[in-house]
This record gives structure tokens, C-alpha cells and sequence, in this order.
């Protein structure tokens, strides 16, 4: 939920919030970021284990970042978000701020608080904004859906806790969830 507001906040009313207060501006408008709960950090966790396992004994070039990490989606200061999980395979858009442009795959793991963020708002800036691959983990619903937004027509598979899902910006990188220590 966005917080009531009389003006259009800016990177720098972002830049400038007091320490310790998570948020996102997205068009303009601030949302506050509730305290994640533990089964959220344990599936970040594993994931970015898992993700960050699999770049390394690749030699890949893509770089895995947890929340918190800024990433200003339109590279123009207009909209930063923090996704729970970003993979960047450019290096030029790293700063050292965070990400200046889209990821490459994003996920975020929803929070009970505001799921419509993650499953409505989100979905529609990372599409816009040129992320390739988003994937939204929901824990209490033990789903996981994967959007495959680089696609002309972008298409979405849902997935259960017991699946492996292939991630798409890889040739040949699987993720078995019954694999991960939830």
C-alpha cells in the first residue's frame, strides 16, 4: 500500500529516507516494505545459494543480489525497487548504488502483508521496464509462478514447492524446490 501523499516523490526523497526504513518508489509513490518473516529469508536464502552455486561453477558473468539492493528499473531515477532476489548478467548497469536498468531475473518472494505488490504492480514494471525472467514464490500457497517476459507475447507457468522449474535465461539451470532446506 502506498503511503498518502500530497506531492511525487523523487529519487532523492528516496535517497534521503531515515536509516533503517525499507521502501520502493514506483511511479512516483512510496511503499513502505514490512519486515520480512523467516520463512521468506529461508527461501531467499536457498535460492540465491542455488543461483549463485550455479553461476560459479559455470564461470558465469551474471551476479546474484539479495535484498536489500536498489535497482533503479528505468535508469532515470524515476522508479528504484529492492526485488528479494536480482540476477544481473550486464555488468554496466551495476553501480555503486545497486542496478542501474532491468535485471535480467528477478524474484520476490510475497509477503501475507501485500501480495497484490508483488502479483499486480511489480509484474507490470518489471514487463515494462525489460526484465527477462520474474518469478513470484508464494509460501502460503507453496507456488511459484514464472513469467517469461522477454517473450512477445509473454507467457506464465505455475509451479508447486515440488517441482523443478528451468530457468529460462540458462541453457541448462533447473531448480528442484524439493531440493531447497524449507
Amino acid at each position: 500500500m502506498s503511503l498518502p501523499q500530497e506531492k511525487i516523490y523523487t529519487s532523492e526523497d528516496y535517497w534521503n529516507l531515515p536509516e533503517g526504513i525499507r521502501a520502493e518508489l514506483i511511479n512516483g509513490h512510496i511503499y513502505n516494505m514490512a519486515p520480512p518473516s523467516r520463512i521468506h529469508q529461508k527461501i531467499m536464502v536457498e535460492l540465491c545459494t542455488i543461483i549463485n552455486n550455479h553461476i560459479k561453477s559455470k564461470k558465469g558473468t551474471c551476479q546474484v543480489y539479495p535484498a536489500p539492493f536498489a535497482v533503479n528499473l528505468d535508469a532515470n531515477d524515476k522508479d528504484w525497487v529492492e526485488p528479494d532476489i536480482s540476477v544481473i548478467c550486464d555488468p554496466n548497469k551495476l553501480t555503486d548504488r545497486g542496478c542501474s536498468g532491468a535485471p535480467d531475473w528477478i524474484i520476490e518472494i510475497v509477503s501475507p502483508g501485500n501480495p497484490g505488490h508483488d502479483f499486480i504492480n511489480k509484474l507490470n514494471l518489471y514487463s515494462k521496464f525489460g526484465v527477462r525472467e520474474y518469478w513470484i514464490a508464494d509460501p502460503r500457497s507453496q507456488s511459484v509462478l514464472v513469467y517469461y517476459l522477454e517473450q512477445k507475447d509473454f507467457c506464465v507457468r505455475t509451479y508447486s514447492f515440488q517441482d523443478k522449474i528451468k530457468v529460462n535465461i540458462y541453457e541448462d539451470f533447473w531448480i528442484d524446490f524439493q531440493d531447497l532446506d524449507l
